[in-house]
């Protein structure tokens, strides 16, 4: 039985990276779960042993502690990818942002309507104000996509926008 995880930011934007990068590789086909991670860190660990500890993502064996941590709270077989937190891009954010301002204070801009409003010529109009580039709009399209196919698109645009 999986757990249900809420994601509360306590994964480390390292350790976040690491499970996306695992996740994202084309031949994952298994779930990514805490063990396979855990695995996969030991693995990274050993090598860099035997090639004088060239790093790749930071201090692998702080990240191997901090995946040990989780295991012990939630079980190696909980999906690590609920314990990451999913933020838009810079320019996937600017979007969000433009659908917030226009919309109604009383209704929640889910990223179902921000595709909607992505299709309906936001991206050419946010290019034509100089507020995105004209190379971003494919990605954002793949983006959004992706967004909503880990999240669903009844998921509050505002959840995913980046603060920095």
């Amino acid at each position: 039985m999986q757990t249900v995880i809420e994601p509360d930011e306590r994964v480390s934007k390292e350790l976040s990276a690491v499970i996306e990068a695992i996740a994202n590789e084309p031949d994952c086909t298994m779930p990514v779960t805490l063990g396979v991670v855990r695995d996969r860190l030991r693995h990274v660990l050993a090598g860099f042993a035997e090639a004088d500890r060239v790093h790749g993502f930071g201090d692998e064996e702080m990240l191997s502690a901090e995946v040990e941590a989780l295991i012990d709270e939630y079980g190696e077989d909980a999906l690590a990818t609920e314990l990451t937190s999913v933020k838009a891009s810079e320019a996937l954010s600017t979007v969000i942002e433009t659908v917030l301002d226009e919309s109604e204070e009383d209704v929640v801009p889910t990223l179902g309507k921000v595709r909607r409003a992505m299709q309906e010529g936001l991206v050419a109009r946010l290019v034509g104000a100089g507020l995105l580039e004209a190379e971003d709009e494919q990605p954002l399209e793949a983006e959004i996509e992706a967004l909503i196919e880990r999240l669903g698109e009844d998921e509050p645009a505002e959840n995913v926008l980046r603060y920095e």
